[in-house]
This record gives structure tokens, sequence and C-alpha cells, in this order.
């Protein structure tokens, strides 16, 4: 059974009563991957245990030969997953000098917080033609008017054909911007708690997002639940952490929202 580390919160709570201002607790709950999580490798790992060699136990079977992935082309065809020459080069196409100048990513800097690059949907007259253009969307997040971009580009011609701008809208959070909400945590007087029971299961000091595994759920405000402080949250950039110790127990600290738009940690009301 799965150690339960509780020093920090004085008593063991689960569910909804986990809402606790200003600290976090390893408790033994059901997160994003939890299954495995004590067992090496955690949530990327699979938590599965090593194969046996040949001829340990009945009916074990050799190990598996991986063949070489075929080389990629420089250009998908059709439906086609896009290549990494795709990638690079809808980055490249969508995003100007002017609008790089005029954005601002998640750690305050110049240029849009790119959140992932899709192949296309084909128009309405185009589903049944082998033939029909190859498109790429890349969404972005712009954190100086708190945006959502998304930039349709034609990879055969070169052209940026449609921008779409809405505003509340939130999807998942991206890679980067986990780790900069890790940091502002770290860094805020209400990442005590985080800092304490990180330290309590590995005798280390948190002093990185590097030492931990980070998943994520976006935040949104409902009216009279929060603080007023977290009331844009929705309009603005919000997220709850479930970090995780590597190769170790998550650590609970849904009690606290980071907005990133803001930059700033609050507390949940209890």
């Amino acid at each position: 059974m799965r150690e339960l580390v509780h020093r920090h919160l004085g008593k063991i709570v689960a569910g909804a009563a986990l809402a606790v201002a200003g600290t976090a607790v390893m408790v033994g709950i059901t997160l994003p991957g939890t299954a495995g999580a004590d067992e090496t490798g955690g949530p990327r790992g699979g938590g599965t245990q090593a194969a046996q060699r040949p001829g340990q136990g009945q009916g074990a079977v050799g190990p598996g030969v991986v063949e070489k992935a075929p080389a990629e082309g420089d250009k998908g065809r059709g439906r086609d997953p896009l290549t990494d020459d795709e990638l690079a080069r809808v980055e490249k196409l969508a995003v100007s000098a002017q609008l790089f100048h005029a954005s601002e990513n998640v750690e305050g800097g110049r240029g849009p917080q790119r959140i992932g690059v899709d192949l296309a949907e084909p128009d309405a007259d185009e589903v049944d033609d082998p033939d029909a253009p190859r498109r790429a969307d890349l969404t972005f997040y712009d954190y100086r008017d708190d945006t959502l971009v998304t930039r349709t580009v034609n990879l055969g011609t070169g052209k940026v054909e449609r921008t779409t701008t809405r505003h509340g809208a939130q999807p998942p959070l991206s890679h980067d911007e986990n780790v900069e909400a890790a940091k502002l945590l770290i860094a805020d007087k209400l990442g005590v708690g985080l800092k304490a029971d990180f330290e309590d299961a590995t005798g280390q000091p948190l002093t990185s997002p590097d030492q931990l595994l980070l998943n994520s759920a976006v935040y949104r405000a409902t009216p009279g639940a929060q603080p007023a402080a977290l009331d844009a949250c929705g309009e603005h950039r919000c997220v709850r952490l479930f970090p995780k110790v590597a190769n170790g127990p998550w650590i609970d600290a849904r009690s606290l929202v980071i907005d990133l738009s803001a930059r700033k940690v609050v507390a949940l009301r209890r």
C-alpha cells in the first residue's frame, strides 16, 4: 500500500476535503497516471515490470526486434502526419516578424506561446479530392492580451489562408506552460508545503521544475466559489498542477491555482 506522508497537513483527508490553503500533501488518491506510480518508470515508463529473459517461466518469449523506422520525406501526402520539415516550415510561415514582436509568451518574452501544430481538416468541397491541398493549423496563446490564435497555412503555396482569434478559449496547457507554472509556485510563499513534502520524500530541496513530473488542468472561475483574486480565470490562463516526485509519490497541490496571465499564485477557499 502506498505510503502516505501527511506531516504538513496534520491529518489525512480525502476527496473534496483536500483543499488546504498554503500547503501540499502526499495522499493515496487517483491522479493522472497514478496506476503504477510507485513502480520504476512512473507514468512515463508505464510502471511495468521488466520482461523475462528467454527460458524464464513457461511460455517465455524472446525479446522482440525493433525495425529501423523508414526515412521521413520532406513532404507528406494526403492525410499523412506532418513531417518534421513541415512542422518547422509551418512555424516559420505562420509567425511573421510583426506577429513575433507584437505577442508575448508565458515567460513574458517576445513571441507567441506555441500550443500545438496539427494537420488541418480539408475544406468541405475537398473531402473526396485525393489531391486536396495539405494545410496545417498552428495554435498559440498570446499572453499580451489573453487570446488563443490559430493560423492555417497552406503547405503547398506557403501562404497563411486563415487566422482565427478567440478570447476565453483555454486548451490544455503545453509543457512549457506547466514548467513556468511550477517555477512560479516554487518561488512563491504558498509553495512552502510543496517544497516541504518534496524534501520529506527525497531528502533533497526542491529548487527546479526539472525535479518533478508535471500534469495539469485548466482552472476556470466559478462565481462565488473562489477568492476574488481568481475571478478572471477563464479569461486569464490559470492552472492547477498535479506534481509528482520522479519515481515517487504524487504531491497534492490542487488547493493552489497559478494564474499565468497575472503571474501569481492563489490558494482556494477551504
